[in-house]
């Protein structure tokens, strides 16, 4: 699934459409930024079922606008394949891990390196917690974390 020669990330949430949209469209426009998009595939998902075809949250889109980012993506449930196709899967909290680590183990040619996308927060910030039930500070807060933890992760995969 990698582009020619490149890399693949997939940002995981409980129901993408706050902190892994995010989280992509930043890594996508630092990539684009550094010259490098067109090495990576980039994606998001979600380890529920919940907001399949859904825009995300307004409040995420405008935080993203704040920044002069922009993004279609369409909420979708983490599957199979994304185990066995995606080099990185870098979720938010200790529950995905825990639900994503649970359906790798079922998945024979899981190759996907999985991480808390906070293990490469330079300030230690571990856990992005979930918005959703807050403020627009909060999604400033997860911005910001997730322009963090990007900005070393494309550093080191680069």
């Amino acid at each position: 699934m990698a582009a020619p020669g490149g890399r693949s990330v997939l940002f995981v949430c409980l129901g993408n459409i706050c902190r892994s949209p995010i989280a992509e469209a930043v890594f996508r426009k630092m990539a684009t930024d550094s010259g490098v998009a067109d090495k990576w595939v980039i994606d998001s998902g979600a380890t529920s079922d919940w907001n399949i075809g859904s825009a995300p949250d307004a409040r995420g889109l405008a935080c993203l606008r704040k920044h002069g980012i922009e993004t279609d993506h369409r909420a979708r449930q983490v599957t199979k394949d994304d185990f066995m196709t995606f080099d990185h899967i870098l979720c938010m909290d200790d529950s995905n891990l825990r639900d994503l680590n649970k359906k790798a183990s079922s998945i024979k040619d899981s190759k996907a390196k999985i991480e808390l996308l906070g293990s490469y927060d330079p300030e230690k910030q571990l856990i992005i917690q979930d918005p959703y039930y807050g403020s627009d500070k909060d999604f400033e807060t997860v911005y910001e974390q997730c322009a963090r933890c990007c900005k070393v992760f494309l550093e080191q995969h680069s």
